[in-house]
């Protein structure tokens, strides 16, 4: 019995860690990835009951060491995808956030690398601009007093730090793009600054859009202020 209790408990834990990899490495569509994601909350919670069972009926038959490895799996089938479901319900269901509602950066380059995205590059409209004001009030267009070039160059560097994979750096027109590919299920998602001037100043925007899913769990807006500090962490230096 307890052998079968540990063994569920092991099936539960890899079908919802290995969905993303399978994904990843095209082996399983994203759709069947996801249910098996959805469907290792349940067999992680049959493995609990299971042990459950043994416990109060086979208690003989109970190991501290079997017990406590299907504990620590079937706990960690459940708690991954109940907290991505959490975070889904703090955050708004969209995936286009941009510094500049009114005119977003648009995609150069990137826009052929995004052909066969579910996603469209045009920018997603107000109905989505008006939930991000409410959700990340916090993401305003930034004023430098450093030169297009310099900015450029800096931008160039800061997206290089955080290990993105860079796709566009024009420094005549202000534009710098690049793709960022999550660590899990491998999803891509563009990045585009724009720089502009404003009289003696420099006005930067950044938009990042995700190429699949309605929504991005928030990872736009932190992709957007991961880079905001990692760019004035390297204008100061």
């Amino acid at each position: 019995m307890k052998h079968l209790v540990t063994l569920v408990g092991l099936i539960a834990f890899l079908m919802v860690v290995l969905p993303g990899p399978l994904y990843k490495f095209n082996i399983v569509e994203l759709g069947t990835a996801f249910a098996g994601f959805r469907l290792g909350v349940y067999v992680g919670g049959a493995a609990l009951a299971l042990l459950l069972v043994q416990v109060l009926f086979m208690r003989k038959t109970v190991s501290l060491a079997s017990a406590v490895i299907t504990v620590i799996f079937a706990a960690v089938a459940i708690a991954m995808p109940l907290n991505m479901m959490n975070t889904a319900k703090s955050v708004p269901p969209i995936h286009d956030i941009s510094t500049d509602l009114i005119n977003p950066p648009e995609f150069v380059a990137v826009v052929p690398l995004r052909a066969d995205a579910p996603n469209p590059v045009a920018y997603a409209g107000e109905e989505t601009a008006a939930q991000q004001r409410k959700a990340y009030p916090e993401l305003k267009p930034l004023e430098y007093n450093q030169t297009q070039l310099e900015l450029v160059a800096a931008t160039t560097k800061a997206i290089e730090n955080l290990g993105w994979e860079l796709v566009n750096s024009d420094v005549n027109n202000g534009i710098v793009e690049a793709t960022d590919t999550t660590t899990w299920f491998g999803f891509k998602d563009d990045v585009v600054v724009r720089i502009n001037d404003k009289g003696s100043k420099r006005v930067v925007d950044i938009r990042s859009k995700s190429r699949i899913g309605k929504s991005d769990l928030g990872k736009n807006a932190q992709r957007i202020k991961a880079l905001i500090d990692e760019l004035n962490a390297v204008v100061v230096q």
